[in-house]
């Protein structure tokens, strides 16, 4: 009989800890951030941590700006809960556990997922795609094709910027 609790209990710690797994663009954000803070100061203040997360979701752009947006660090945001990460990470806890917070209060933060990166850049590549996905590629890159018709302009496009959009990792 005492089985039985145990293993709703391990069933249900596990589904905690999955939840806190699947905050991708949370976890990653949040760890450059943390990883940038600890490189650069020696001791981080909440007030300090708050300032260097507004600064660095200025510079945020597609779920990580969406992200800041729910957290309230961006400039259009409703409401402002920044302080339920500048201080957590202020105080060295774990950027998982963070996370797992901030789903808990929001559940939209842990459903943000990055864009599937593009590694196939080649002409076949890209001809294999649709016509939507190649507009949405470039759209992500704040570029636009004016006047393309055909799907071999918008590829053509697509190589031409390409080395221009390089993603970068770092804050």
């Amino acid at each position: 009989m005492s089985v039985l609790p145990l293993v709703f209990l391990l069933f249900c710690r596990s589904f905690t800890y999955s939840a806190a797994d699947d905050c991708e663009v949370c976890l990653g954000f949040l760890s450059r951030l943390y990883t940038s803070l600890t490189s650069t100061h020696a001791d981080l203040t909440p007030a300090l941590v708050e300032e260097e997360l507004i600064q660095a979701c200025t510079a945020a752009q597609g779920k990580e700006a969406r992200l800041c947006y729910y957290l309230g660090a961006s400039s259009d945001a409703a409401t402002r809960v920044t302080a339920s990460v500048s201080r957590p990470l202020a105080s060295h806890v774990p950027v998982e556990k963070i996370c797992q917070r901030l789903s808990s209060r929001d559940t939209q933060i842990c459903q943000l997922r990055y864009e599937p990166q593009l590694k196939n850049l080649s002409t076949d590549g890209l001809k294999k795609m649709r016509v939507v996905e190649l507009m949405n590629i470039l759209a992500s890159w704040g570029e636009e094709c004016r006047g393309c018709l055909e799907k071999h302009e918008f590829v053509s496009l697509i190589q031409e910027k390409a080395p221009l959009h390089a993603h970068s990792t770092e804050l």
